[in-house]
């Protein structure tokens, strides 16, 4: 089958639930929605308190910006596939959501590095924070994350575009570069040896560097007062809740590419792919909306200013 841009892939994951995709349309049209208003609260008011311009919050906006970016790669196909009979999508629109995602997931894993790694400093060596965490630092730190995937995962974009595929359907919801290698005519050799360096660079490093970082952050715990330990508890909670509930969306959604698809349930199918796209972007906003009073209290001031102006 010829690799051309009139060449459209078959997205075969969808479950025929007649009238029940309204429903679904307006549930994930309401999910969407409240992605994009929680993630902008906290965007704004990161942006617009100078008392929150310290690294962890601008850490804490930059994932915003993150979901916001993969939410928006994701959600507008999938609504419109939702309400279609039929699910094709371009070749040029394919590979594009697939660098959307792709950098997304892994933008979402350099920040929380770097945002373990301001834990690190701020807990472990608190009398030189400030002088290990300039705002020099925090904009390399920041261009390290978006940068290092940006070209990794092109990369990986790249060679899968070269494939030449003798098939076009793909068992998923959205685009995936290890159903369309499963569709190569010729071996996926030099691909697996690239994604598995990606997947090294971006996704195991990050998760050894974290578990480091807060293993060294409990073993200085345990010598300090309960009081230390709860401001510490506070702040590093909900980095932990985002981190592990990351860590377990993208294992489902890369078991799921890895299990015999005809063995599982349809319905349960679409839900574990799902999940890795939708949960971290609204766990995002409304944990630290919630566990950081300093984010909580500025959100209720801004909000109010807005009501008193009107």
């Amino acid at each position: 089958m010829d690799n051309n841009t009139g060449f459209h892939f078959d997205l075969t994951m969808y479950v025929n639930i007649g009238f029940y995709r309204y429903p679904a349309f307006v549930v994930s049209l309401m999910l969407f929605a409240i992605i994009l208003f929680a993630n902008l609260a906290i965007i704004l008011v990161v942006s617009l308190e100078r008392t929150l311009h310290e690294p962890m919050y601008l850490f804490i906006a930059l994932l915003s910006v993150n979901s916001l970016y993969g939410s928006t790669g994701f959600f507008p196909r999938f609504l419109l596939d939702l309400l279609s009979d039929t699910h094709l999508i371009s070749r040029p629109a394919c590979f594009t959501q697939i660098y959307i995602i792709y950098t997304y997931a892994s933008y979402d894993l350099t920040i929380l590095s770097i945002m373990a790694y301001d834990r690190y400093v701020a807990v472990c060596d608190p009398l030189h924070y400030h002088n290990k965490v300039t705002p020099k630092t925090v904009c390399r730190l920041a261009a390290f994350a978006w940068i290092c995937p940006a070209f990794s995962i092109g990369l990986c974009v790249y060679l899968a575009v070269r494939l030449p595929l003798c098939g076009n359907k793909l068992k998923k919801v959205y685009c995936a570069i290890w159903n369309i290698a499963k569709l190569s005519c010729v071996s996926t050799s030099t691909n697996n040896v690239v994604g598995f360096l990606v997947t090294s660079i971006t996704i195991i490093l990050p998760l050894i560097y974290v578990l480091y970082t807060y293993f060294r952050i409990i073993l200085v715990c345990r010598k300090n007062s309960s009081e230390f330990k709860s401001k510490v508890f506070q702040t590093c909670l909900p980095h932990t809740i985002l981190f592990v509930s990351y860590s377990v969306s993208g294992f489902c959604d890369i078991a799921l590419n890895r299990l015999n698809d005809e063995s599982l349930n349809p319905l349960f199918a679409v839900i574990l792919s799902l999940e890795f796209v939708i949960i971290p972007p609204l766990l995002n906003p409304l944990i630290y909306g919630l566990k950081l009073p300093e984010i909580q209290r500025n959100i209720f001031k801004v909000l109010s200013n807005l009501f008193s102006f009107r």
